[in-house]
């Protein structure tokens, strides 16, 4: 927990609105590897982060009327309940509202409320702010109303916001590993039961790093959603022409030389990275429960191969720094995170150069694009949760 956001938003909506607020913490999130399989069924394996979106909430003496405040965006925006629409201009916003107005139309909320919203969760990085604020907001609703929801049904409703009011199709993945989380583990999960393994995450003498290229795409803007359309039109051919599937879950690596012949050369490079990655997921999880990094390494170098030239989401800025990566032996391995066309590599690095090699790199990115590279690196952390107001001292 950052105490002294915590600290300060306390203050803060203190200040503002003269009530006690409920607090809560929300993580971003990592994903080792498994990039675009979690909306097609597959293997995925997050893990909640130290860097978080920090939520106040409190009813205030209307029967409607809500208000949301970005300290981090410095934004604000006011709204009824029953009388939400999206928001052309304000594309943040529709998280928040998404969330509300969802359950608002299952639950009836009887009251109005102020929001207070900080962060030290960089946004556009690929770590999930999006679904961080959704759960953030999801958390308070159901705690301040005593609605009971459970946290099963809580991820799909930010999920729901997501695909309906920000109009980005994304999986489960980045809601469901930051409720979810648990610290010094990873999670496998599978998106097509919706369950997960904890994985020690023991990385020693290795650190994550995470390089932010500090360009950014909006996914609702890019070809996240065609990736998705992609992948439904080769499923469709795939039944038509070879045999019945309900997503490229059910099919093997040794199937794919045979799919060649029945699909177009694009919707090919999309079903073959899939299915390889999920079978990267696969061999991931178990290196490390052997404990060989060597192996892990290995896999998120391809998981990057195949992101860039088969799915094609990938950016020359992105490429840079997996490429420079190689240069290292100290480096296991690297690949982008993310959606893609921005953010963030993750990095397996030795601790004894991991400040030599992230000012070495830094530096080498500046004279190669002229943008300031942002180094991070993250801890594994526990998901979202309601925090004790008896433990932040004003």
């Amino acid at each position: 927990m950052n105490n002294t956001i915590v600290t300060n938003l306390k203050k803060e909506f203190i200040k503002r609105f003269e009530r006690e607020p409920l607090l809560i913490a929300s993580p971003g999130r990592i994903n080792l590897i498994g990039e675009h399989t979690d909306y097609n069924d597959g293997f995925v394996m997050p893990a909640s982060i130290d860097k978080k979106v920090y939520c106040a909430i409190a009813k205030n003496n209307t029967i409607n009327n809500c208000t949301i405040h970005s300290l981090s965006l410095k934004d604000s925006f006011g709204f009824e309940l029953g009388q939400i629409e999206k928001n052309t201009s304000k594309n943040w916003i529709n998280y928040v509202v998404g969330v509300v107005d969802i359950i608002n139309k299952d639950h009836h909320l009887d009251a109005g409320f102020d929001i207070l919203v900080d962060s030290d969760l960089p946004l556009g990085a690929g770590l999930s702010s999006s679904a961080a604020l959704e759960n953030a907001i999801a958390f308070g609703i159901n705690d301040l109303f005593e609605l009971n929801i459970p946290k099963e049904e809580l991820i799909y409703i930010s999920q729901k916001a997501e695909h309906v009011y920000a109009e980005v199709e994304c999986g489960i993945m980045d809601q469901y590993s930051s409720v979810f989380g648990k610290k010094k583990n990873l999670l496998l999960l599978d998106c097509q039961t919706i369950t997960s393994k904890e994985i020690p995450a023991k990385f020693e003498p290795y650190e994550l790093w995470l390089l932010n290229t500090n360009v950014s795409h909006n996914l609702a803007d890019s070809e996240y959603n065609k990736r998705r359309e992609e992948c439904r039109e080769a499923i469709r051919l795939i039944n038509e022409h070879y045999r019945a599937v309900s997503s490229f879950r059910d099919l093997q690596p040794e199937e794919i030389s045979k799919l060649k012949e029945i699909l177009p050369e694009i919707l090919f490079k999309r079903t073959s990275y899939v299915i390889e990655e999920n079978d990267r997921v696969q061999k991931a999880a178990e290196a490390l429960k052997n404990d060989d990094l060597v192996l892990f390494g290995k896999m998120l170098y391809l998981a990057h191969e195949g992101q860039q030239l088969k799915y094609e989401v990938s950016c020359k800025e992105l490429d840079f720094l997996v490429d420079f990566s190689k240069k290292f032996t100290e480096v296991l391995g690297s690949r982008m995170m993310g959606g893609g066309f921005g953010g963030c590599t993750i990095n397996l690095i030795h601790k004894d150069i991991a400040a030599s090699y992230v000012s070495e790199v830094a530096e080498a990115y500046q004279k190669e694009f002229n943008i300031a590279l942002t180094p991070l690196k993250v801890s594994i952390d526990n998901g979202t949760h309601i925090l004790k107001n008896e433990n932040i001292n004003l």
